[in-house]
């Protein structure tokens, strides 16, 4: 059995696959999940091809047997939970008269609903051998709400709450968790601002790694419940 494990969802690429490799760098056993088998397969075999110890389970993360499923090869491969990433997101923009149901179900079953579950059921390993760190990627936008991102905000907000929450659940039992609030990130999935942030003026993934890194090495008295990173010159 590995001496720590991780499991990471949205861990493909883009902010997932950058957490992955800091946990692989820092001496985790890895479980990978995300929507695209492919795209999955190929983050593995880099993080193998560098020395990680890493399964993989493509996953629908709005879909609750897949969740129980990536859960379940965890717990028989690696046997404990020390960090659980809830990277894996979604958002669609759409004025508020013409949000269709699916993307708003969307929305709050990958944003929102996944994280409920994992927690339930990542529960019993989180609380082994001496707790665990909860990563949950929430937004800028949880703290900030525009418009025409209003679901998303919504999504990210509940999240923020969430966290919070669980926190002083669990926080005494020794499993911690921590938001992450980050304003534009420099990935593919902000593409779609490129022509009004520049690349250069966006958050990047190196910055969400050592958030993760900074509340990792924490000792077990030190809690951080929030984290937001906001972009230099913009204000908060």
């Amino acid at each position: 059995m590995a001496t720590r494990a991780a499991l990471v969802t949205g861990a493909s690429r883009g902010i997932g696959l950058a957490l992955a490799r800091a946990l692989a760098e820092d001496g985790y056993a890895l479980t990978l999940t995300a929507r695209k088998p492919d795209g999955l397969a190929a983050a593995a075999a880099e993080l193998t091809a560098a020395g990680a110890e890493v399964v993989h389970r493509a996953a629908n993360v709005a879909d609750e047997a897949d969740l129980q499923a990536v859960v379940a090869l965890h717990a028989s491969t690696y046997g404990r939970l020390d960090v659980l990433v809830n990277n894996a997101g979604v958002g669609i923009g759409a004025a508020a008269g013409e949000h269709t149901t699916k993307s708003i179900d969307l929305q709050l079953d990958v944003n929102l609903r996944s994280i409920v579950i994992l927690y339930r059921e990542c529960l019993e390993m989180l609380r082994g051998d001496g707790g665990a760190q909860v990563i949950n990627l929430a937004s800028i936008a949880g703290k900030i709400p525009q418009p025409w991102l209003s679901v998303y905000a919504a999504t990210k907000a509940a999240v923020i709450a969430y966290t919070q929450a669980m926190n002083r659940e669990l926080a005494t039992s020794g499993v911690r968790s921590v938001a992450l609030c980050p304003a534009f990130v420099d990935t593919d999935m902000t593409a779609f601002i490129r022509d009004v942030v520049k690349r250069e003026e966006m958050i990047s993934t190196a910055d969400i790694v050592a958030a993760m890194r900074f509340v990792l090495g924490l000792s077990p008295a030190a809690l951080v419940s929030e984290i937001v990173i906001g972009r230099s010159g913009e204000s908060l």
